[in-house]
């Protein structure tokens, strides 16, 4: 389903991928793991085409990642960032805002699945009515992986999402992304993405 090949990433002088090559399949949970600085990140921004490689080459679901394509393969994919930057307009209306958008558009808001997600997620109804400035760094990161559930796009880019929960929230979030059937991309320090035994470890 994603699909880098023989990828090259300079910035300046400095070298941050030679050769990376990582076939992801449609489903699978790859966590990337590696020290801080060695281009995680930077793997993740050549996928949503913020960054440009130097060589080398992605595919998604057989497109190739180019100009023409990008918008296309960014409406497949939800990203969640470990600061989960939002508006800072009152979370509901924010949420119905979010579906709005062009590469939404066709998604129907389902209230009753925010209620549920709320629960799992042990968030308080009240934060509905909050501005997102309002919002605690724990409850900002839950929020945005309620809004990656509720767009239902079959790929999910993770960045660090549950660096901000406390250990049995994180443990939660963790289950519910790895018992999902959506392809996803991870991004994290915390060892409970590799103790489940879910995941494919990636060493860069």
């Amino acid at each position: 389903m994603i699909k880098f090949e023989n990828l090259y990433l300079n910035f300046g002088n400095k070298q941050i991928l030679e050769n990376f090559n990582l076939n992801i399949k449609k489903g699978e949970k790859v966590l990337l793991s590696a020290p801080s600085g060695s281009g995680k990140s930077s793997i993740l921004k050549l996928l949503l085409g913020f960054v440009q490689s130097n060589r080398g080459k992605i595919t998604v679901s057989g497109l190739e990642l180019d100009k023409k394509n990008i918008a296309s393969i960014r409406d497949h994919i939800s990203y969640v960032s470990q600061d989960v930057e939002l508006k800072r307009e009152k979370v509901y209306p924010l949420i119905q805002e979010i579906f709005t958008y062009r590469g939404n558009s066709s998604k129907t808001f389902d209230a009753d699945k925010l209620d549920e997600l709320l629960d799992y997620f042990e968030l308080e109804k009240s934060l509905l009515d909050k501005n997102v400035k309002q919002l605690s760094g724990g409850e900002r990161q839950r929020l945005g992986i309620v809004v990656c559930i509720l767009l239902d796009r079959p790929i999910w880019i993770l960045d660090e999402i549950t660096s901000g929960l406390e250990i049995s929230l994180k443990q939660k979030a963790i289950d519910y992304i790895l018992d999902s059937e959506k392809t996803v991309l991870i991004v994290s320090h915390d060892v409970q993405w590799e103790k489940s035994g879910k995941v494919r470890v990636v060493t860069l």
